[in-house]
């Protein structure tokens, strides 16, 4: 059964790119989907998951070290509670072959 949840994370753009250019260049083993929505108040994720635990082991072993390593740069406190996340139901994901940028 497929892992999804929208998050909203106090960042903006500039960090976003940072953090990402830490991360593998390949698609991560389990990775359906990863959006970026830019918001008033930050950055929304939507993610899509084969399993919570491909998310888990992924955002465990390279998101959570390079979230670190990006703020500890700007001088903030890596605070989980300031990121909200909550799991969503996926009824279907129809995905295109490219991508955006």
């Amino acid at each position: 059964m497929p892992y999804a949840f929208i998050q909203d994370v106090p960042a903006n753009e500039p960090m976003y790119r940072e953090i990402r250019a830490m991360l593998p260049s390949e698609p991560p083993d389990g990775m359906v989907a990863h959006l970026v929505i830019k918001r008033d108040t930050g950055l929304q994720y939507v993610d899509v998951w084969a399993t919570e635990a491909d998310w888990t082991r992924f955002r465990d072993d390279h998101v959570e070290p390079a979230v670190r390593a990006v703020l500890t740069g700007h001088g903030i406190t890596h605070d989980h509670s300031m990121v909200s996340s909550q799991p969503i139901e996926i009824i279907d994901a129809w995905l295109g072959a490219e991508s955006p940028d």
